[in-house]
């Protein structure tokens, strides 16, 4: 299916991707009674959440996870989960029971692994489907923790992966593999500045890229990508 594309400034897009989360919780919790969303970290994070924190929606049938957390604990800086119960959690009174958290500081990587893979399946079913999966992605075109060439993008049978050799530091990481971005209901691609420019052309334009930005938006059942104008300055003008 083709990718439903906005190009906007961040506050602009913010706006885009709160009616979008709206709607989809709306949607899913007529339907199914509950909505369930994985959230970035990053400059996504920083830009749409506050937004997404004043929207008017019901936190109380909400389930968040997230699509991958570097191996530290809650407080620290570089944590997704701190990051997002500062910007969002909080202001929003979430609900910690329906809030799961990556709990990567542990040193077992893989047992975290699987134990958030567990977790996932007891809350959204076996396999899992989420309704939301936010993506950011990187200047190469990473989205989570999955790198381009990197041997996680042929897992076929796990939903999330321990990585101890990711080439952004940290190298020690959990991330879904690529079957929960193909399970989702809808995923959001979000990009910022001219740094993304080549990655989003790849992803939009070229039907044999292999980067992981465009193998999770050809694989999706719908797919929504939000970038600004000098992400989108690549691309051709139609």
């Amino acid at each position: 299916m083709r990718p439903e594309l906005a190009i906007d400034t961040p506050t602009g897009l913010g706006h885009v991707f709160t009616d979008l989360v709206v709607a989809l919780v709306r949607d899913a919790t007529a339907a199914r009674g509950r909505f369930s969303c994985a959230l970035p970290g990053g400059s996504v994070a920083e830009a749409f959440f506050p937004m997404l924190a004043d929207a008017s929606l019901a936190w109380d049938k909400v389930d968040v996870f997230w699509g991958d957390e570097r191996a530290v604990g809650p407080d620290d800086p570089n944590s997704n989960y701190g990051l997002a119960k500062c910007l969002l959690l909080d202001p929003v009174h979430a609900d910690p029971q329906h809030v799961h958290r990556i709990v990567g500081e542990g040193g077992d990587l893989e047992a975290a692994a699987r134990a958030y893979e567990d977790e996932m399946i007891r809350g959204l079913g076996d396999p899992p489907h989420l309704d939301l999966v936010v993506l950011g992605f990187g200047p190469e075109g990473h989205v989570c923790s999955l790198f381009p060439g990197h041997p996680l993008l042929r897992e076929r049978h796990r939903h999330v992966a321990a990585i101890t050799d990711s080439p952004k530091p940290p190298p020690q990481r959990i991330t879904f593999t690529m079957l929960p971005l193909q399970l989702a209901r809808a995923i959001c691609v979000v990009g910022f500045g001219d740094s993304k420019a080549a990655a989003i052309r790849a992803a939009l334009e070229d039907p044999d890229s292999q980067i992981p930005l465009a193998l999770a938006i050809r694989a999706a059942q719908r797919a929504v990508v939000l970038i600004d104008p000098p992400a989108a300055s690549l691309l051709r003008k139609e």
